[in-house]
């Protein structure tokens, strides 16, 4: 499993929540990607990378699908 290289930026609350989460559901970014495309979202892996990073904010439609995918409640991935 990659070890992240950057540090956690400050342009959302979630990022963090939803790399752990995904990492322990054993989903590769780019699998990731590509079920949240399947969902409607315009997303690329990059952007998708930043947002893991908490370098850009989500979306309210990002943050609904993700929590889809992962199979978990919104609120959860706001929890510390």
């Amino acid at each position: 499993m990659k070890i992240r290289k950057q540090s956690y930026g400050t342009a959302n609350i979630v990022g963090k929540n939803i790399e752990r989460l995904r990492k322990e559901r054993g989903i590769k970014q780019k699998d990731f990607v590509a079920k949240m495309q399947l969902l409607g979202c315009d997303i690329n892996p990059s952007s998708f990378s930043k947002l893991e990073g908490q370098i850009r904010s989500a979306t309210d439609i990002e943050i609904y699908a993700i929590a889809k995918i992962l199979g978990i409640k919104m609120e959860e991935l706001f929890s510390e």
